[in-house]
């Protein structure tokens, strides 16, 4: 496992909140339009009035959402492409995650415990890609550890982060099927990649109250989204809707 990386990373704070348009909830921070282009905050605006369409509700995943400029965790050829509701290739057969399906999925983690500030406390991300989802984790989230097992991926996360102040985000070069036993436990873990069941070692890491968030292998051979919440007597299982991840794998590369 490396060390907590050792780069400045800032998010650009909201620059005011106007009134809120279409669907996007009243309470919902909004960031007051500038920049320019894809750099414009009335960009990400759209693209969150569009989530708040689709049933995402949770005020903090709308915030963050609106926050993170995805088009900087994309390869220039697909720029255009960043905030359109899509998933897109970012190297080595996988991919960066729809912003419905991240939103969605941070959704349903922020539902189990939650610290007195309403946000999460410390969360594994499973498969950091390309770091986008770990930068929208970070406004949401106490600590944010995130692994990748692919070594490539786990360089050029570290280089899309370089430019913003995270300094609850740690990257973790290593095997995610293990998870992180070092920073456990967790208030939430989140898989961007499913397997045939959720691994033993994250339900190990897993704070009472906490919840994991992972697609999972169905019979048939569909992936589902399955959510497992740890109460102080069992671990409840609920199977939602039909996703479709990169396979989940052991080992480094």
């Amino acid at each position: 496992m490396s060390r907590r990386p050792g780069f400045p990373a800032r998010l650009e704070p909201f620059a005011g909140a106007p009134k809120p348009r279409g669907n996007l909830p009243a309470a919902a921070p909004a960031a007051a339009p500038g920049g320019i282009g894809l750099d414009s905050q009335a960009v990400r605006l759209r693209m969150v009035q569009k989530l708040a369409g689709q049933g995402i509700a949770d005020v903090q995943v709308l915030a963050a959402m609106s926050l993170v400029q995805r088009h900087r965790f994309v390869d220039s050829a697909l720029v255009n492409q960043a905030y359109e509701d899509t998933s897109l290739p970012i190297g080595l057969g996988q991919t960066i995650s729809k912003p419905n399906v991240v939103a969605r999925m941070i959704e349903l983690l922020l539902g189990g415990r939650r610290e007195a500030s309403g946000k999460l406390g410390r969360v594994l991300e499973i498969g950091t890609g390309c770091g986008y989802q770990a930068a929208v984790l970070s406004r949401v989230a106490g600590e944010v550890y995130s692994i990748e097992r692919l070594r490539s991926l786990h360089e050029k996360a570290r280089e899309n982060l370089r430019t913003f102040r995270l300094a609850n985000v740690h990257l973790l070069f290593g095997d995610g099927m293990a998870g992180y036993a070092k920073g456990a436990p967790y208030a939430g873990i989140i898989a961007a990649a499913g397997g045939d069941a959720v691994p033993a070692a994250w339900l190990d890491q897993l704070a009472v109250g906490g919840r994991i968030v992972a697609p999972t292998s169905m019979p048939g051979g569909m992936q589902a989204l399955v959510v497992i919440e740890r109460t102080m007597t069992e671990l409840k299982q609920t199977v939602l809707e039909t996703v479709h991840f990169v396979p989940l794998k052991s080992g480094i590369a």
